[in-house]
């Protein structure tokens, strides 16, 4: 007979396998949080058990001390609301993405520029206003 005294029904209930998978993800989202910088930390609001945890596991060395803590900050995540936790990382991962896509085609025009002198002027028309004069001294 099927317990439903905490108000699921059988088909309600997430399964173990799921309860597992969801443990294991806040788990990671843990080891994220051990491996933010103090400042990045410092901007994630969170209850003060669960910061010295990750302060805690910044200190350990030992690998199966480590995995040990982790697992207790992943029993700690357990009674936080996890979501503003990813946005705030997923928005920050965006960000370093968005300046990685941005190093990638200063490099792409850099390589284009040293390549071909025609490069000046495409970077010229498709940037207007920058100090072709200069590029070319730079580039010479």
């Amino acid at each position: 007979m099927n317990d439903d005294s905490e108000g699921y029904g059988a088909d309600e209930r997430p399964s173990k396998s799921q309860r597992k998978r969801d443990m294991t993800a806040l788990q990671a989202l843990g080891a994220e949080l051990v491996a933010l910088s103090a400042d990045q930390l410092d901007r994630v609001e969170l209850p003060e058990r669960l910061r010295e945890a990750i302060v805690q596991a910044r200190q350990i060395k030992s690998f199966e001390a480590r995995r040990r803590q982790l697992q207790y900050i992943g029993k700690l995540m357990r009674d936080v609301d996890a979501e503003p936790i990813r946005a705030t990382l997923e928005q920050w991962r965006g960000s370093a993405r968005e300046a990685t896509a941005q190093q990638h085609a200063v490099e792409r025009w850099r390589d284009r520029l040293l390549a071909d002198d025609a490069a000046v002027t495409e970077f010229g028309n498709a940037y207007t206003g920058s100090d072709l004069q200069r590029i070319r001294a730079l580039i010479a």
